[in-house]
């Protein structure tokens, strides 16, 4: 039985972790089944939009502490490693992929959990919800899964350092505040409200937001003058597509334009 539900519907895919009883907590088949998920809709363009969330009273609460920690424990270097590599490439799947990715944040979103959130594109919180990248409280490096990468970026590098160093829950109202969170909902609206942003960008040019998200992933490394001509490149041929003639002919009759993408 696999550890989580994955449905289509209308170009958008709803990823829901599906371990409620433990609040989420991730395991190595958990991770091995949502990386190949992954692999898999970089190719298919029946979903345009990926919206990850948790059933139950959790988003994800981490790695599972039996079935991860207690079992690595004793492993040698090596197999700490292959697993922490692991980890991280997940994100790294998660940051290729060519589709916006939305978490819908309900309840816990702790440890690997949050940083899963933290590496998508947009994150829609539920009122309730709570991160916490709980790391360095059982002895870790708060630098995993590409947090120390990511965070300082989305929340700058004071705000990242303190987060990553005190490992202090952060509730919905501060993830707000900070740019933690892009939308807060009520608890019972963060579902449809992570869903209509989904749909807006599933019914847009989605090339263009593939080659935005691109963009983005690619321009943090770079000087001002290899970014202006990056985008210059991209930009001419994103020029010379089918969507961009779209909006230009449906601006000449005055109406909405139909994007297929192309």
């Amino acid at each position: 039985m696999s550890e989580y539900h994955f449905e289509v519907q209308d170009g958008i895919g709803v990823l829901t972790f599906n371990r409620p009883e433990v609040l989420n907590a991730l395991t190595l088949e958990l991770y091995a089944e949502y990386r190949e998920l992954l692999y898999k809709l970089q190719s298919d363009e029946q979903v345009k939009v990926l919206v990850l969330t948790g059933a139950g009273r959790a988003f994800c609460s981490g790695g599972d502490v039996h079935k991860i920690i207690g079992e690595l424990l004793d492993d040698d270097m090596r197999a700490h490693l292959e697993f922490t590599r692991m980890t991280g490439a997940v994100v790294r799947d998660m940051r290729l992929l060519d589709k916006p990715i939305i978490a819908a944040v309900n309840g816990v979103a702790a440890g690997a959990g949050a940083v899963i959130a933290l590496a998508c594109d947009l994150r829609v919180v539920a009122r309730s919800a709570k991160f916490s990248f709980l790391f360095t409280q059982v002895g870790l490096t708060g630098a995993d899964m590409g947090a120390a990468y990511l965070l300082p970026r989305v929340v700058g590098m004071g705000r990242a350092a303190e987060i990553l160093m005190l490992a202090e829950e952060i509730d919905a109202a501060t993830a707000e505040r900070i740019g933690l969170a892009n939308r807060v909902a009520d608890d019972e609206l963060l579902l449809p409200t992570a869903l209509d942003l989904a749909r807006k960008l599933a019914s847009g040019p989605v090339f263009a937001l593939s080659m935005t998200k691109r963009m983005l992933e690619r321009e943090w490394n770079m000087d001002l003058l290899g970014a202006l001509e990056s985008e210059a490149q991209a930009q001419a041929l994103m020029m010379m597509g089918q969507d961009h003639r779209s909006f230009y002919e449906a601006f000449k009759r005055k109406q909405r334009p139909e994007f297929t993408g192309r």
